[in-house]
Formats: C-alpha cells, sequence, structure tokens
C-alpha cells in the first residue's frame, strides 16, 4: 500500500501554521507594549516530500519511525536582531503550556566545525484534528540575521557541492564565519544605541504592522 503523505504531513502543516500565528502575536504584543521584541520575525515549511525520503535513507528511518525520528518536518525560524535576544526568546518558549521542549541544541555556544552558528530547539505540539488531538515533533531555530544569511549561503553552496566544497570555498565560508560573528559582537555592543533609535523611528503611535505585507508572509525555504 502507497504511503499516504497528505494525510501524515497535514498535521505538521497545521502546526506550522498556528506557531507562526502565535509567534507573530508575541511579537505585535511587544510592539503595542512599546518593547523591543526579542523576534524580528518568523518563517516556517515543512519539508518537502523529496528532502524527508532522502534524510531517511540517509539515516536509515522507516516509515513506521518517521514521526517518532525525523524531528524537522515541521520547521520554524526566528529571527533576532541581536544574539542576546535568542536567550529571552528561549525563556518565552520556555514558559508556554501549549507545547513541550523536549531537546535544545545550542550551535551557538558550541559552533559547528563548518562555521555554522544557531540554536535549535524540538518541541512537541498538540494539534486538533477530525479524528481527535494528535502530537507533532517540531524544530524551533532561532538565529540572527547574520547567522541566517551565512546558514542560508552555506546551505546552498553545501547543495551544489553535495558536502564537498572546494578547497578556496572551504576557506572563504570559514573567514565569512568569522565576519558574521564579529558583526554580531559589534551590534551587541551598541545594542543600547540601536534600540533607541528604533524607537525614535518607530514612535508608540504609529500603527504596529500585524505581519501582512512584511517579510514574514513569504516563508523562506529551508531544509
Amino acid at each position: 500500500m502507497e504511503f499516504n503523505w497528505e494525510s501524515f504531513l497535514d498535521p505538521y502543516i497545521q502546526t506550522v501554521g498556528e506557531l507562526k500565528i502565535k509567534l507573530r502575536g508575541i511579537r505585535k504584543q511587544y510592539h503595542k507594549a512599546n518593547r523591543h521584541s526579542p523576534i524580528e520575525f518568523v518563517t516556517g515549511r515543512v519539508k518537502p516530500v523529496e528532502s524527508i525520503k532522502e534524510k531517511m535513507a540517509l539515516r536509515h528511518i522507516s516509515y513506521e519511525q518517521l514521526a517518532q525520528d525525523m524531528q524537522d518536518i515541521a520547521g520554524v525560524r526566528i529571527m533576532v536582531q541581536f544574539v542576546d535576544d535568542i536567550e529571552e526568546v528561549l525563556a518565552i518558549l520556555r514558559k508556554r503550556k501549549d507545547m513541550q521542549i523536549l531537546h535544545e541544541r545550542d550551535y551557538i555556544n558550541n559552533m559547528k566545525s563548518s562555521g555554522y552558528r544557531s540554536y535549535h530547539v524540538v518541541i512537541s505540539y498538540p494539534v486538533d484534528t477530525i479524528n481527535g488531538n494528535e502530537t507533532v515533533l517540531a524544530e524551533i531555530q532561532i538565529r540572527t540575521l547574520s547567522m541566517n544569511f551565512w546558514a542560508t549561503i552555506e546551505h546552498s553552496l553545501n547543495y551544489k557541492y553535495k558536502g564537498k566544497f572546494p578547497e578556496e570555498i572551504k576557506k572563504r565560508l570559514e573567514i565569512t564565519a568569522k565576519i558574521a560573528y564579529q558583526l554580531d559582537e559589534e551590534m551587541r555592543q551598541i545594542r543600547d544605541d540601536i534600540q533607541e533609535a528604533q524607537v525614535l523611528f518607530n514612535p508608540p503611535n504609529r500603527k504596529v504592522n500585524d505581519g501582512v505585507g512584511n517579510s514574514d508572509d513569504t516563508d523562506e525555504e529551508y531544509r
């Protein structure tokens, strides 16, 4: 019997949709309170079927164990302005009652050898369907804009070279990873000044954008 991908992925699609709405709602609450939001914008996706199949083959995951053994079928990415915002986002996630954190992977203080930096949180999330309640695993990635820029470029090159980078490309990635790190550190040093300038640029009486037409309305493709 052929595997019913549409039926299998429906709860994951619902999970991503609900998480994006909730996280964007948090951002809006900060803005309405005239406070710096640790959430800059949110994107999400459900992993494409072909990517799932490739990972199943690579990790030797069976269809029976797919829902338990693949934790990033549903993925949400939270962008922040400053490295210190990541801790605030984590505090928000840890206090929530509508999800349970199962694993945390800190690739910021424990950067990968490739130069990759990000904070990954794996959660279990309950969704209500016409067949009852179903718990779905999802991965939330939290990263700064500079981390995301580097990771997006590295992912594209990795896809092109299948992980076997030419030496010149490898060296360039190492250099740019250090530059991205330095940018985050410099922004951290002048964070207070930046936030003060942003308050002046976006006074509280200006209309709060609810996300419509904003950058996080168009979901980023990532695997």
